[in-house]
């Protein structure tokens, strides 16, 4: 992988040679690129610059704590590495475990228990999506201007169309709708018979972009094609979440090229789907500042939980992985990058969470948060440009109140304050306390990749008590989780516990429905997409019996 910096420099002609920055990939060659770009000046490019910045949130999936260069990885990713180090690399930042909860996070700025969405994911067949009454980022950036693209994976519901990305704030989208897909073909069995397409554009089925290109790949070259059409003097919101590095591992054949002395398959598979992400984030890179944008753009990057190891993706040395509240599952790569910052080059070891990116664009877009809009995020701007304190001092990373109960939990193991069978994560300060089963615990070193198969030989594990379910660590101290101190200090464990209790108060109750028979794409012309619709037949029965109710009342009142 040829570095960024020489890169920066080379002329088009060698661009083209390396392949970055194609101009046939956006269907155009040199000569009307030019012309297109000066037309645009000429046609679009009348009045100052906006005051506001570009905002392009880049979101990995399922990528490890220690799958970057600069954690350490055996993985190249001179990209990454290069716009962390001239950014503020993000030390202290947290996610969500598993996909829906980080993707409703983030676009609302609210917990899980805010929302409804505080157990798993969203599953394809499940008549659920993201609540219609929560705004969105996208909804309050168009409020100020703001044109808003989604290139990438939604994952947050579709099952009517007002739950489909063009209706939830976004002005196009091209992407997928489902968790994971095949990265060529994008089909996707949820269970076997019931099996369909998921590329969108807009609202429908994208048939005419199924060329068999590698999703990364296709979703860059989308991109670019936003950025060579738009306007650079009027603000945009890329959100680009991309499906990479989620399984199944699927990678173009040349990006295996540095990794053939990694003997695990599955890890093998990995580093060259990583490579070809990084390779990506070049491409979006150089076309920012091709067509005008980099200089008033705030680039963020982040994970959206921690990687799974049986997936290939390390947390080294961090503990547990993707779906548990361990810190591997819930610490995430993460950095901003931009020449508005004022401290680059720096490290931000401040609380960080994925819920503050909504009121901190916001205010960076020169938008209004509504004083009825109750946030759970922070605006952290000054904490990450600056170098000044956090204004957040807790996390609630969770309270499932139906995921599988912890068989030795009790009231009385939570002092009466709080049952501990809840699995449940909350971290106030230095302290991290965790109640219930809070999933696969391991240590999972580089040596665990070792081998040809998935070697759980060379794993630490610790063999708890029987009936433990509260765990207390000081995280500033001991950030891999090593030394429980609930037993030491039990005024620690009782205040936290209390404040899981105060959390638990706000809580709505748990949207998870069970799966809907119509969802199956075979009913859908053999498309994920849209199925639900409201019996016209039932909505005006009920809206007569609604009448006849209404005009029994009002005769009782007569004959009264």
């Amino acid at each position: 992988m040829v570095a960024v910096g020489v890169l920066a420099g080379l002329s088009v002609l060698s661009l083209l040679t390396y392949g970055y920055l194609a101009w046939d990939s956006l269907g155009l060659g040199p000569g009307d690129a030019e012309a297109t770009r000066t037309g645009l000046g000429e046609e679009l490019g009348a009045g100052a610059p906006s005051s506001q910045p570009h905002i392009i949130f880049i979101l990995a999936d399922d990528q490890g704590f220690r799958d970057v260069g600069y954690h350490g990885s055996e993985i190249r990713t001179p990209t990454l590495d290069k716009l962390a180090a001239e950014g503020v690399k993000l030390e202290n930042y947290y996610v969500q475990p598993m996909c829906t909860p980080s993707r409703s996070q983030f676009i609302t700025g609210k917990y899980q228990i805010h929302t409804g969405l505080q157990h798993s994911i969203i599953r394809p067949t499940q008549p659920n999506c993201l609540p219609l009454d929560n705004v969105t980022l996208p909804q309050k950036l168009k409020e100020v201007g703001y044109s808003t693209h989604m290139v990438g994976k939604w994952h947050l519901g579709f099952y009517r169309r007002e739950c489909m990305p063009t209706q939830r704030g976004f002005d196009t989208f091209f992407g997928s709708l489902l968790g994971s897909g095949d990265y060529y073909t994008h089909f996707k069995c949820d269970s076997p018979g019931i099996c369909g397409y998921d590329l969108y554009e807009n609202d429908n089925a994208a048939w005419d972009h199924d060329n068999g290109i590698y999703s990364t790949q296709m979703y860059t070259q989308k991109v670019q094609q936003i950025l060579a059409s738009h306007n650079p003097r009027k603000p945009i919101f890329l959100y680009i979440a991309y499906q990479a590095v989620h399984s199944p591992l699927q990678a173009p054949g040349k990006y295996f090229e540095h990794y053939r002395s990694i003997n695990n398959i599955n890890r093998r598979r990995y580093a060259a789907m990583l490579a070809c992400l990084d390779e990506a984030i070049n491409n979006v890179t150089l076309a920012l500042k091709k067509y005008g944008y980099y200089e008033n753009s705030i680039i963020i990057y982040s994970s959206d939980n921690g990687g799974q190891p049986m997936a290939g993706g390390s947390n080294w040395p961090l503990r547990g992985s993707k779906g548990t509240y361990w810190e591997g599952g819930i610490r995430a790569v993460g950095f901003v990058h931009s020449p508005l910052l004022k401290n680059k080059g720096s490290v931000c070891k401040e609380l960080v969470h994925i819920t503050d990116w909504f009121p901190t664009l916001i205010t960076l877009a020169e938008g209004q948060i509504d004083e009825d809009i109750q946030l759970d995020g922070y605006d952290i701007w000054e904490t990450i440009s600056e170098g000044r304190r956090s204004p957040r001092v807790d996390i609630l990373h969770n309270i499932d109140p139906i995921y599988t109960k912890a068989k030795n939990g009790s009231w009385a193991a939570g002092y009466g304050i709080w049952n501990t069978a809840i699995q449940s994560a909350i971290r106030v300060n230095h302290w991290k306390l965790l109640t219930g089963n809070p999933g696969y615990s391991d240590w999972v070193p580089p040596q665990a990749f070792s081998n040809a198969g998935p070697n759980r030989w060379h794993n630490e594990r610790v063999s708890w008590s029987a009936g433990k379910t509260v765990w207390l660590f000081n995280i500033t101290a001991d950030p891999y989780e090593r030394v429980d101190l609930s037993a030491r200090y039990p005024d620690v464990v009782k205040q936290l516990l209390r404040r899981l209790s105060q959390f638990n108060k706000t809580a709505v109750p748990v949207r998870y429905p069970p799966k809907d028979p119509r969802s199956n794409p075979k009913l859908n012309g053999g498309v994920w997409g849209p199925w639900f619709k409201e019996d016209k037949k039932k909505k005006k029965s009920d809206k007569s019996k609604g009448a006849n109710k209404q005009k029994k009342n009002k005769n009782k009142k007569k004959a009264n």
